[in-house]
């Protein structure tokens, strides 16, 4: 039977997703080395507000605040026993946001990285690895998530076990990673990599794709060698809204709303499925998204001078899909990958 999210999409052509987490909750007052988790019982017209604001700014489907929900990493706030609790309570509220909107919302299940290094090069074991992805997993499903929503990876262990998690969990699933490093990911996969790894895994997600890493234009140029490389399944672009640069002690990311709406066209006429934001990308960017995506008409599949034209130059010579290539990650890379958005 097909999922309503995809049966939405194959009825449009494209969903719109949300943008930052982040972001948007350090406008409201998270502070550094807050756990974002805890406002779900802490602060929950907050995270009901971030939720609402996608939704009114035009997302057919937003993601939970559970992005560091493992056990993992709420150890560093010793909250590594509420890992039930907080991810169930972040899809509770989600939820709640969804059913009220009117239309068709989706509610995607936040999960991130463990933040844990794997055998042989750290100590996470694969199958330690599965548990903790499924604790978290278990939560989501529930607070009565539509999917789980795997993003930020950049090992292909952590990928396959958080996957494995889901299935456990008999929940469908979408899976991005973050490339960051001079077209690969942060543990060296390339696009061509991440479309074997993807369309090899059973069950297979719903849709995979690429969300942070560096600016809008690698992102795009990174989707074009995932399509070369024979992707067949639905495709997601979640972009940071412009590079990330240090403010007054903060990090800004410099995309208007205006470059964000050229982005989700771009992203629609390269081939994405799914179009969002991430990192710095607020509802102003996703309201000019949306109007974008029904205004603008499909046009041709753009080539990478036309991307870079748009939305700015790349950050490396390469998309990564090149053996011959050696990734060379930047410190601005390591800031901006720390947490989504």
């Amino acid at each position: 039977m097909t999922h309503p999210m995809i049966a939405a999409l194959e009825a449009r052509g494209w969903l719109m997703a949300d943008g930052a987490t982040g972001t948007n909750l350090f406008n409201m007052g998270l502070t550094s080395g807050e756990a974002p988790e805890l406002w779900n019982v802490d602060q929950p017209d907050k995270i009901r507000a971030l939720y609402s604001g996608a939704v009114e700014a035009g997302s057919d489907l937003f993601l939970t605040n559970s992005f560091g929900g493992n056990a993992a990493r709420l150890k560093l706030h010793n909250a590594q026993d509420r890992v039930r609790e907080l991810n169930r309570v972040a899809a509770e509220l989600g939820r709640e946001v969804a059913d009220r909107a009117g239309r068709p919302v989706f509610v995607a299940g936040s999960v991130g990285p463990t933040g844990e290094i794997f055998e042989p090069l750290g100590t996470l074991r694969y199958e330690d690895a599965v548990e903790i992805f499924e604790e978290q997993i278990a939560g989501l499903r529930e607070g009565g998530v539509d999917v789980i929503w795997i993003e930020t990876i950049s090992a292909p262990e952590e990928y396959r076990a958080a996957a494995e998690a889901a299935a456990r969990q008999e929940m469908p699933w979408v899976g991005t990673m973050s490339f960051d490093t001079a077209g690969r990911t942060m543990m060296g996969v390339t696009p061509p990599d991440m479309v074997k790894l993807a369309e090899g895994i059973t069950p297979q997600p719903l849709a995979y794709g690429a969300n942070c890493g560096v600016g809008a234009a690698d992102l795009l140029r990174t989707l074009l060698s995932m399509i070369d490389a024979g992707a067949t399944l639905p495709l997601v672009a979640k972009g940071n809204a412009g590079i990330p640069k240090f403010v007054h002690g903060h990090i800004h990311y410099d995309g208007t709303p205006e470059l964000m709406a050229d982005y989700a066209v771009l992203a629609r006429d390269v081939g994405a499925k799914i179009i969002g934001g991430c990192c710095g990308t607020t509802p102003e960017h996703l309201r000019a998204m949306r109007e974008a995506l029904e205004t603008r008409p499909r046009g041709e599949r753009p080539t990478l001078e036309e991307i870079a034209a748009r939305l700015g130059g790349f950050s490396s010579d390469t998309d990564g899909s090149n053996p011959a290539d050696a990734p060379q990650r930047s410190r601005r890379n390591r800031r901006a990958r720390r947490s989504r958005g």
